[in-house]
């Protein structure tokens, strides 16, 4: 009898880092959300030899990177051969996550398909994730918003960022995505040389976004106050993108993002910003009412072809596997 595994699993936004200086022997250090979509669903099964299909609608690209993982899995550990099929995914170097939620899943679902029993971090650790920030795999264990501590310094120090906290988002707040169609956010060795190359964050600086995080953004989430947490997430992005901007081209990566977001925060909007490395951008809005207002505005006015959006609300729970014989 084949045996068949489904993963479903979400992309990301990671707002910003919060210690880049690393003078406590610990560096980065996270602060991302879950999001329901977009999403990556996967399905595996057992077979005479391994082999990735994917729907039409999925690039070449992303069927490459998911056949690299199952092949690295199964030279680690000796696995038996299977066969994935690929459903919906991710956009590739958008800012939201998909690398991880790749390596996650195929990893969950081989997991699962054989019985090993592997955690989420177990699976980072074997193919490589979680180098710097640990907020895709909580988001794939458990969804909301998570904060993690950095990773450790030690030249030895192999395992993942831990998690620090973890909130459910608030059901009736609105997330706005801000799609920028025509570059990929910085990625592969651009970014590898952008953390060796850039100047040493200051330690004062590090320190003050570390307490904008401990004393606005979670005692916001807990009170559910989106002004508050939207100042404190405008200081970590007004900060980090500023220092990342010689390798980005700006406090923002794309420029037809970075105009609707300047337009957002002259409009007096508490929370936006651009995930990771971008291009994508995103708002936050306390309910769907408000972002549809605000959505029909931004159509109106930016009409540059490479500009796209999506609404979408914040996952408060983990990727979805299900296991079934066919």
């Amino acid at each position: 009898m084949i045996k068949r595994v489904q993963v479903h699993c979400n992309s990301r936004l990671h707002m910003g880092f919060f210690d880049l200086n690393g003078g406590l022997g610990r560096k980065f250090g996270s602060i991302g959300l879950s999001l329901q979509a977009p999403a990556l669903q996967l399905q595996a099964y057992t077979a005479q030899q391994l082999s990735v299909t994917a729907a039409d609608s999925v690039p070449a690209t992303v069927l490459a990177k998911v056949a690299t993982v199952a092949e690295q899995l199964v030279n680690k550990m000796d696995l038996a051969a299977f066969k994935l099929h690929i459903q919906q995914h991710i956009p590739e170097h958008a800012g939201l996550g998909s690398g991880t939620q790749i390596a996650l899943a195929v990893g969950a679902a081989v997991s699962h398909l054989f019985q090993l029993g592997l955690s989420a971090q177990q699976i980072a650790e074997l193919t490589g994730r979680g180098k710097r920030s640990g907020i895709g795999i909580a988001a794939f264990e458990q969804g909301g918003l998570i904060i993690d501590g950095g990773r450790s310094t030690k030249p030895d120090s192999q395992t993942v960022p831990p998690i620090l906290a973890r909130y459910a988002f608030p059901e009736a707040w609105r997330i706005l995505l801000i799609f920028d169609n025509g570059q990929p956010g910085v990625h592969g060795q651009q970014e590898l040389m952008a953390f060796n190359d850039l100047p040493i964050f200051p330690e004062s600086l590090a320190a003050h976004l570390c307490r904008q995080v401990l004393m606005q953004a979670m005692p916001a989430m807990v009170e559910k106050d989106l002004t508050a947490f939207g100042q404190s997430i405008q200081v970590l992005q007004q900060h980090v993108g500023d220092y990342f901007a010689p390798v980005q081209g700006g406090r923002y990566a794309s420029r037809a993002v970075g105009e609707v977001l300047d337009h957002l925060q002259a409009s007096g909007l508490a929370c936006f910003g651009q995930s990771s490395w971008g291009p994508t951008g995103f708002a936050i809005f306390e309910t769907e009412f408000a972002a549809q207002q605000h959505l029909q505005v931004l159509t109106t006015k930016f009409t540059d072809s490479n500009l796209s959006w999506q609404l979408c609300q914040a996952c408060n729970t983990g990727a979805q596997v299900t296991v079934a014989d066919i």
